[in-house]
C-alpha cells in the first residue's frame, strides 16, 4: 500500500501543468472500464457527463475522469483524455464506434497567477491528453495537476491522494484536488480539521490543537472561483446505484476536513468508481463499511493536498502550509 488511490487495483493516474500558465489537469484512467456515479455538493459546480452518472441512465461504466484547473476552460481537458483512450482503441461499443467516457469537474485557478491570455483556444485539451498519457500508479502529491493553481482561503491547495481498507478486506482510495473556499486548517497554528483521521505522519503529525481554539469561517473568493473536486474508488463489485451511495457517503469527508464547507461559492464534486475485483458478501453493511472508509481517506486526501502543496513563484502568492508550520 502507498497510500495512493492507485492501491485500488485497476486505477492509474497521471498530471499534466503548465507553469506558465499556472495551471494543470490530472486524469485518472482506469485499466477496465469502471462502473461510476457522482455527487455534487457545492453551490457553483462547473461538470462534464454528469448527468450520464445518473442511476437511472443507460451507459454504466466509464474509462477515465478529467479533473482540471482552468474553470469553464477546464472541461476542454476531459477531450483530451478521451482522444488518448480512443487511440487506445477503448471506449463505449456503438456498432463499430468505441466512444471513450471520460466525465470531468473543473476548479477555478485563473487568479492563481501566471498568463491564461493563452489566444483562441486554451491548452486544457493537450494537458488531458498528457495526463492521460502519464497515467501510472506512482504519481506526485501537491502542486501538480489539477492542484497547480488551487488555493484554499489561507494556506496553497494542491493533489491530496490516501487510502485504506475495510475490515472485511475491500480497499479503498481517495484522490482530491483541493481548491476550497474555506479552510483545511483552524486557527493560526496549522492543525488541521482531519487530524482525527491521519494515519502516521502523513500530513504533519500535528494531532488536535488545544481546548477553545477559535475556528475560523473566513472565505475567499466570488462565485465559482473555488472548488474541491473528487474521487473515491473501491475494489468492490459495485452497481451503479451503489457507487451513487458511495459518493454521497464519501462526501462526509469534505466536512471532515474543510470548514466552511458546501458553500454557494464553491462546486464541490464527489465522483465515485469501482473497479469491480471483489464481491459484496452482504451488499448492504459492506457497502456501509466502504463508504466510512471512503470518507476518512477524502479527509485525509484533503489535508494531504495542502500539506504537500508549494507556493507559486508569483508576486502574492499564497504560501504553503510547509512555508508557514513546516519548521
Amino acid at each position: 500500500m502507498k497510500n495512493l488511490i492507485t492501491d485500488v487495483a485497476g486505477v492509474l493516474v497521471g498530471h499534466a501543468d503548465d507553469a506558465k500558465a499556472a495551471t494543470g489537469t490530472t486524469a485518472v484512467i482506469f485499466e477496465e472500464p469502471a462502473v461510476a456515479s457522482a455527487d455534487i455538493r457545492g453551490g457553483g459546480p462547473g461538470t462534464r457527463e454528469l448527468d450520464l452518472l445518473d442511476p437511472v441512465a443507460t451507459v454504466d461504466r466509464i474509462d477515465g475522469l478529467a479533473l482540471s484547473g482552468g474553470s469553464a476552460f477546464g472541461l476542454d481537458a476531459g477531450a483530451g483524455v478521451q482522444a488518448w483512450l480512443a487511440e487506445q482503441g477503448r471506449g463505449f461499443p456503438v456498432g463499430a464506434a468505441n466512444i471513450p467516457i471520460v466525465p470531468g469537474a473543473i476548479l477555478f485557478d485563473l487568479h492563481s497567477g501566471g498568463d491564461k491570455n493563452w489566444g483562441r483556444f486554451p491548452p486544457y485539451r493537450d494537458l488531458g491528453y498528457a495526463a492521460a498519457k502519464a497515467a501510472a500508479r506512482d504519481f506526485r502529491l501537491g502542486s501538480v495537476g489539477a492542484g497547480y493553481g488551487a488555493k484554499t482561503q489561507n494556506l496553497k491547495g494542491g493533489i491530496g491522494s490516501a487510502s485504506g481498507t475495510t475490515p472485511d478486506g475491500f480497499t479503498v482510495g481517495a484522490i482530491a484536488a483541493v481548491n476550497a473556499a474555506g479552510r483545511v486548517t483552524l486557527g493560526e497554528d496549522g492543525h488541521f480539521f482531519a487530524a482525527a483521521f491521519e494515519q502516521g505522519n502523513e500530513f504533519g503529525g500535528r494531532g488536535f490543537p488545544a481546548s477553545g481554539q477559535k475556528i475560523s469561517t473566513a472565505l475567499k473568493g466570488d462565485i465559482r472561483q473555488n472548488t474541491t473536486i473528487a474521487l473515491v474508488a473501491t475494489d468492490a463489485v459495485l452497481t451503479k446505484a451503489q457507487a451513487k451511495r458511495l459518493a454521497v457517503m464519501a462526501g462526509a469527508g469534505f466536512a471532515m476536513a474543510i470548514h466552511p464547507v458546501f458553500t454557494p461559492l464553491d462546486g464541490d464534486a464527489v465522483f465515485a468508481a469501482a473497479t469491480c475485483k471483489k464481491k459484496l458478501d452482504d451488499p448492504v453493511h459492506a457497502l456501509a463499511r466502504i463508504g466510512a472508509i471512503a470518507a476518512q481517506c477524502l479527509a485525509r486526501a484533503i489535508a494531504r493536498g495542502v500539506y504537500e502543496a508549494s507556493a507559486l513563484t508569483f508576486p502574492g502568492a499564497m504560501p504553503s502550509w510547509k512555508d508557514k508550520f513546516g519548521r
